[in-house]
């Protein structure tokens, strides 16, 4: 076994060459240099992402101070324009005035959070891949020591990181402020559209979805703006298709009431379904009695002995969430899954 020496600069010494492959530019190993290549190559948006995470928690913040400083002043929390709590009466036009002056940024802040997964995916998921394939820069790296696998675990590593900081950090500033301003008061209640997509771990996973989208569009289509429209598509169909979900992903609780009595759920309930019990016990959704004739005595002919309501008490928020926000973040680890499968298929 032999090896070659020099003398040093200095000519004193001898020094050992150095293999070539262990030569690093600037001091970074291969994996190291090859996140602050992403970091280079998408700086924009994920600086754009981080600058709005920042902005956004102060945002809530101030507006949290300005809301409950409103609240305390006209005592109305937990009050609502109809309300049945006897210290709420004649709290209808301060809490018309809360909505007024604070109702506008509330919607604001939720329809940012429920559009920033698609946003992700639309500029950050779905150029990652996808650019470079276009523009054939993709062969240089794949030249290097660095192999396929470890490239697109570069490539994934850091977005996904500051994805996940960064709507971390929007979504428990949001959960803060909707804890002063939600549901009764601001008349927007935890269930809706709105509310629901943007609480909780809900809009970190979708999130990660359209990231996870994103990639595999672009490493498939390798064309930017078609994978940008596919993330699009399919980020909104999962979307719609939980929406559809949601109200059975935890069994349904239901509240019979006698056939005199009112049927009033708290505000703060999610009224998924309504109708008629008989004296069997059986659960008619709708009944053949028109309320101009003798809706009473048709209701006794019918055995109907009540109404029935189902729903999902807010007890049910936070469990519903993270069964949607699991399921979402399983299915966009699947996608990164078949993203690694397909590299290692194309590239060895």
């Amino acid at each position: 076994m032999t090896s070659t020496a020099h003398l040093g600069a200095s000519g004193r010494g001898r020094t050992a060459d150095i293999p070539e492959r262990s030569r690093t530019t600037g001091g970074r190993g291969p994996l190291g240099g090859l996140v602050w290549l992403v970091w280079r190559q998408h700086r924009l948006a994920l600086g754009v992402l981080l600058t709005a995470a920042v902005g956004g928690t102060v945002w809530c913040a101030v507006l949290r101070g300005r809301m409950a400083g409103f609240i305390d002043a006209h005592h109305i929390a937990g009050c609502s324009q109809i309300s049945l709590v006897a210290r709420c009466s004649g709290t209808q036009d301060a809490v018309q005035a809360f909505r007024d002056a604070y109702g506008s940024s509330l919607r604001l802040a939720e329809a940012g959070l429920v559009l920033l997964p698609a946003l992700i995916g639309l500029f950050l998921g779905a150029p990652l891949i996808a650019r470079e394939l276009e523009a054939g820069t993709h062969q240089l790296v794949l030249t290097q020591s660095v192999g396929p696998v470890r490239w697109l675990a570069a490539k994934v590593a850091l977005p996904a990181a500051i994805v996940l900081a960064a709507t971390t950090l929007l979504s428990a500033a949001f959960a803060w402020l909707w804890q002063v301003g939600g549901d009764e008061v601001s008349g927007s209640y935890w269930y809706s559209s709105l509310g629901f997509n943007s609480l909780g771990p809900v809009p970190v996973a979708y999130s990660l979805l359209g990231l996870a989208t994103g990639l595999l569009a672009g490493l498939l289509l390798r064309r930017t703006v078609v994978s940008m429209g596919v993330t699009l598509t399919v980020t909104a169909l999962v979307h719609s298709v939980f929406t559809q979900l949601r109200p059975y992903l935890m069994p349904i609780v239901t509240t019979k009431f006698g056939r005199e009595e009112p049927t009033q759920l708290p505000d703060s309930s999610w009224q998924v379904g309504q109708g008629y019990y008989t004296s069997s016990g059986a659960h008619v959704p709708d009944v053949p009695c028109l309320p101009d004739q003798d809706f009473a005595g048709c209701l006794r002919r019918e055995h109907v002995v009540g109404q029935y309501l189902d729903q999902h008490p807010v007890a049910h928020h936070w469990p519903l969430a993270w069964i949607e926000a699991g399921t979402v973040v399983v299915l966009a680890v699947a996608l990164v899954v078949i993203a690694f499968r397909v590299v290692r298929r194309r590239y060895g």
